[in-house]
């Protein structure tokens, strides 16, 4: 990826011989962290392929020109985040979009590649912020104004990132996909900083470097999820610090996630067991639709898991996958 936790991952794979894809939105940017890794690792497995998340034509653009060019797909890392809307006016939930539902979409387009390469693996980075999240569904895609709403957005979202690498485990139970949800914790990356106002970067800038994790340290916890043998049997589950982390109640309710996978689908323009047609609009969340309830909560499973100290790093020597990892797409 072109910064920060995405190009620590993508280089991290690349220096032990990995075909890494960027997919990131801006094309110079992407070129340039593309070289800059081939020149890093000595790999030149490394391309740049164009990706708007906030797009979800640009979402299936890009599904279909992968899926034409890359015979393989080992592992999906949804990497991508925005922690503001900016300026930008949209008439929808911009945050939403871009860190849940245009990874949604792309993972449901890409999911037939994922089972053709089984095992394989998807990794969705979220944050400890989904302890904050409670999804209003009635409210689900309406634009975010103001500061207040934009944290409570980035949280909501990030709650979505967690319940979908739930019920997506449970969507795909015995397909041999796994995924997982990773956060890797507090780091000091361009996501920290871009939307803080010009005048306080400075007086943050010191603080963030003193208290953050460097990228590198970050991108310990995905890299984990996408690569750590054994760990199949906790698909589904949130990683923090390189093992399993519990989750907030609002995180592991079965009923919620298999809702909030129904309205993704409908979000993002997708009918049932259909992909949507280029040109189809997404359809809003409809307040008054009867929702899936009758799932019961399911009890987390006890699984004897691999445990390694916070500062272990998941054993990359015998990586040969296709990875695509997404990157942090400018506002």
């Amino acid at each position: 990826a072109n910064s920060g936790i995405g190009k620590m991952t993508a280089l991290e794979l690349a220096r032990r011989g990995a075909r890494v894809v960027l997919a990131c939105r801006s094309r110079e940017r992407g070129e340039a962290a593309a070289f800059d890794l081939r020149q890093e690792s000595g790999n030149n497995e490394v391309i740049f392929m164009a990706l708007d998340l906030a797009s979800l034509a640009s979402v299936r653009a890009f599904a279909t020109a992968f899926l034409s060019s890359e015979p393989r797909l080992d592992i999906l890392i949804h990497n991508a985040g925005i922690s503001s809307c900016g300026r930008t006016h949209k008439p929808f939930n911009l945050m939403l979009r871009v860190n849940h539902i245009g990874p949604f979409l792309l993972t449901h387009l890409l999911l037939p590649r994922l089972k053709t390469c089984a095992p394989s693996r998807v990794v969705v980075v979220s944050s400890a912020a989904h302890r904050r999240g409670r999804l209003d569904f009635t409210r689900l895609d309406r634009p975010v104004v103001g500061w207040r709403q934009e944290l409570r957005a980035y949280a909501d979202s990030k709650l979505a990132n967690v319940l979908f690498a739930r019920e997506l485990a449970t969507q795909l139970e015995g397909t041999g996909v796994t995924c997982y949800a990773a956060h890797p914790g507090p780091v000091n990356s361009e996501l920290f900083l871009r939307h803080v106002p010009g005048w306080l970067r400075p007086l943050l800038r010191p603080l963030a470097w003193l208290v953050l994790r460097a990228p590198r340290g970050g991108a310990q916890t995905p890299l984990y999820c996408a690569l750590q043998e054994g760990i199949e049997p906790l698909s589904g589950r949130y990683f923090a610090n390189c093992h399993v982390e519990e989750v907030s109640p609002a995180a592991r309710d079965d009923r919620a996630a298999h809702r909030l996978w129904e309205a993704s689908k409908r979000l993002a323009g997708l009918g049932p067991g259909e992909e949507a047609e280029p040109d189809e609009e997404p359809q809003p969340e409809d307040p008054g639709a009867p929702s899936s309830l009758s799932r019961p909560h399911s009890k987390e499973p006890t699984v004897s898991e691999p445990h390694p100290s916070p500062q272990s790093s998941p054993d990359l020597s015998k990586v040969t996958h296709r990875i695509h990892v997404k990157t942090e797409p400018e506002p």
